[in-house]
Parts: structure tokens; C-alpha cells; sequence
């Protein structure tokens, strides 16, 4: 998994509320086990008409927000069913960080097994980002993990909180099976010492 240290990039603004993981990747393309490819459907449902064109008015079909790498959200963020894809697919697109005053347990927990930061801030933050988030082209954030600072264009820096465990791993670039490798040499001595103690297992 990529590292996490400081992402400096295009933030797309979406103010709205309650955005579940059916509009983030709709069911029509969960039929894969793959996590590429995924991106062209993210926001499908938003993102084209029905004749499969562009809604020119969706924010990441606009220029300026085509290459968005961080997108600041309403409230409640990847509720609804548990599918991993959701992740996934804004990965694929290019989404590494998604910002918001709350997340959905399960999505929040799944952006950290995917190297995607999910972060927490006050209303009163959300709002000051959505205001950066809405300069189109010059709509760019620096997200510092180390530092755990938001920096806006025009210099101001939000400190935002995340549990230390989760920050090491994307720090890192841990997946759960890295994870649990580093810990190799405990496992080792433990099965060794388990197997002298009970050889019929």
C-alpha cells in the first residue's frame, strides 16, 4: 500500500449530506473483485446522464476539478452498505483523502485498509475548507499527516485528530497482512514454543 505522508493537491468541494457508498460506487459495478478500473464509475449516477454523457455541471467533471485528489464532504460520508468498493473507487480516480465532520464506522475504517486518510473536523472547519475547496483551480490543500495540519491557499493551517495506530499505518503503508508481518519474530517464537509445549497439534 502507497504511503501517507503529505498530499498536496486539488480539494473538489461537495457539500452535501449523507453521501452513501451506492452513489460513491453504484451496485451495477461491484460485479468485480478487481481494485482498478473502478474510478470511471465513481459517482456514476451523478457523474453522467443517461445517455452516458458527462453532467457538465458534477463537480469532477469540471476542469478545474478533474484531478482532484482530496474531496471536502457534508456531513455522514460513505454511510449505507459495507462494500469495500466504495474505497476502491475513489482510489482509482485519485482520491486520497476525503474530509468531512463524520464518516460511517465501516467506510471509515475501510479508507485505512485501502491507504486513503479519512478526516474528522468541526463544522466550523468543514465550512472554511468548502470555502478553499470552491477556488476551482486554485483550490489547493496540503493534508501534512505527520504534522496532522490541513494548510488552505491562502496559508491558514487546521490541526485535525487521528487515533495513532491508524496514522502509523498510513504512515507506513501498512495493509492488515503487513501489519501483522511486522510482528514475524513474535509470531515465530510463539508457534515455536507452542509446538514444544503441545507437539500433537
Amino acid at each position: 500500500m502507497e504511503k501517507f505522508t503529505k498530499l498536496t493537491g486539488v480539494a473538489a468541494p461537495l457539500p452535501v449530506v449523507n453521501i452513501d457508498t451506492d452513489m460513491i460506487i453504484p451496485k451495477d459495478y461491484l460485479k468485480t473483485i478487481k481494485r482498478t478500473g473502478l474510478g470511471k464509475g465513481l459517482f456514476a449516477e451523478a457523474r453522467y446522464n443517461e445517455d452516458g454523457s458527462e453532467n457538465a455541471d458534477f463537480v469532477l467533471n469540471k476542469p478545474a476539478y478533474r484531478s482532484a485528489q482530496i474531496i471536502v464532504a457534508g456531513d455522514n460520508f460513505g454511510c449505507g452498505s459495507s462494500r469495500e468498493h466504495a474505497p476502491w473507487a475513489l482510489l482509482d480516480f485519485g482520491i486520497r483523502c476525503v474530509i468531512s465532520t463524520s464518516f460511517a464506522d465501516i467506510f471509515y475504517n475501510n479508507c485505512f485498509k485501502n491507504g486513503i486518510l479519512p478526516i474528522v473536523v468541526s463544522p466550523e472547519d468543514l465550512e472554511k475548507l468548502l470555502d478553499d475547496a470552491d477556488r476551482g483551480s486554485n483550490a489547493i490543500l496540503t493534508v501534512d499527516l505527520e504534522a496532522q495540519e490541513i494548510t488552505g491557499p491562502d496559508g491558514g493551517t487546521l490541526h485535525f485528530d487521528i487515533d495513532p495506530a491508524r496514522r502509523h499505518i498510513l504512515l507506513e503503508g501498512l495493509d492488515d497482512i503487513a501489519s501483522t508481518m511486522k510482528n514475524d519474530a513474535a509470531i515465530a517464537t510463539f508457534e515455536a514454543k507452542n509446538h514444544a509445549a503441545r507437539p500433537w497439534l
